[in-house]
Order: C-alpha cells, then sequence, then structure tokens
C-alpha cells in the first residue's frame, strides 16, 4: 500500500478529509506533521488514529534549517508522496529538491498565488474561479497543475459561500490527486 505523509498548519479539514477518505483504502496515512503546537488539525487526525508530530518553525536559525530537520523527520516514514493541506510555509530547495509533494492552492493557478487567495479570487473580476492541486517546486504555487476544478461566481455571492464552495471543491480534487500521483 502506498504511504503518505500530510502537513498542516490549521483546522486540518482537509487533512481530515483525506484520511476518511483514503487511509486505509486507497493509501495509508504515515503520519501528521505540523509546524503549530497548538494546530486543531492535531485533535483531528489524532481521533482518526494518525500518529500527529509538532515542528515548531520558530526555534530554527534559517528556513534552510527548519526545512532540513523537515525532510528528515518526513524520510524517517519513507513515504510515496507529501501532501501539503493547509501548509502555511514557504518551503526553500532543501525540502523541494528532497521531497516529492503536492499542495492544494485556493485558485485557478497561475492566477492568485500565494496568500489571501480566496478573497483575492473573491474581489476580482473574474467569473470563472476554483481550485488546484499542483506539485511543490522552489517556485511558490508554481509547480505543475495536476488537477483544477472551477465554478462560475454567481452575482450578489458572498464570501462566505464563494468560500463554502472553495472548500467542497478541494475536498473533491485533492483526494482524486492524491490518487491520480500515485496512479491507484
Amino acid at each position: 500500500m502506498k504511504k503518505i505523509v500530510i502537513l498542516f498548519s490549521g483546522d486540518g479539514f482537509n487533512a481530515q478529509n483525506i484520511v476518511q477518505k483514503l487511509h486505509n483504502k486507497e493509501c495509508f496515512v504515515a503520519c501528521g506533521i505540523t509546524n503549530k503546537k497548538d494546530a486543531k488539525g492535531i485533535e483531528k487526525l489524532t481521533s482518526l488514529g494518525i500518529q500527529t508530530k509538532v515542528l515548531q518553525h520558530g526555534g530554527f536559525n534559517s528556513r534552510e534549517e527548519f526545512d532540513g530537520k523537515l525532510v528528515e523527520i518526513i524520510n524517517s516514514y519513507k513515504p510515496d508522496l507529501v501532501v501539503l493541506s493547509g501548509f502555511m510555509r514557504i518551503l526553500s530547495r532543501v525540502f523541494t529538491e528532497n521531497i516529492k509533494a503536492i499542495n492544494i492552492h485556493p485558485s485557478l493557478l497561475p492566477k492568485f498565488k500565494g496568500t489571501r487567495a480566496i478573497e483575492r479570487s473573491f474581489e476580482s473580476l473574474d467569473n470563472e474561479c476554483g481550485v488546484s492541486v499542483h506539485w511543490v517546486n522552489s517556485e511558490l504555487d508554481g509547480g505543475e497543475i495536476i488537477v483544477q476544478k472551477s465554478f462560475l461566481k454567481e452575482q450578489n455571492e458572498t464570501l462566505e459561500n464563494f468560500s463554502a464552495k472553495i472548500k467542497q471543491i478541494e475536498y473533491e480534487i485533492m483526494p482524486e490527486a492524491i490518487l491520480k500521483v500515485l496512479k491507484i
């Protein structure tokens, strides 16, 4: 069975979704790793029987030093794939050149790279919006697209409704992208 490691920083809803849809069915989730000791995703994954580790980035002298330790922890699990699921860190070449990873991003890349993508997409004049899953490389949100799914923005749509559509698409396409990459 193919093995994955999930990286997250916050609530862990996407990580939870991945575990519920794929763990011990299509692949094995070996571990969840977060850079925040108070990430709510820790409780979600632990309640699903997934081991979690905390590696806080604040105690390191550089981004590269943190990424080196992160790579070391990931490699101890020998995963077939690393899945960034709301992992809010810009990764250095120490990570991107040593780890095979995919990331989910709440816009139709290459538009709205980086932070606040949902808000920027919502505020834009674009009628077509959506979500992308892409390979992680040294360019922020710049790796090759694996899966994208779009929807049409409605007139007078609220940010809350727009965000809910984004989340629903994320829950659909991240498991799809994982299976596609792992060729399951």
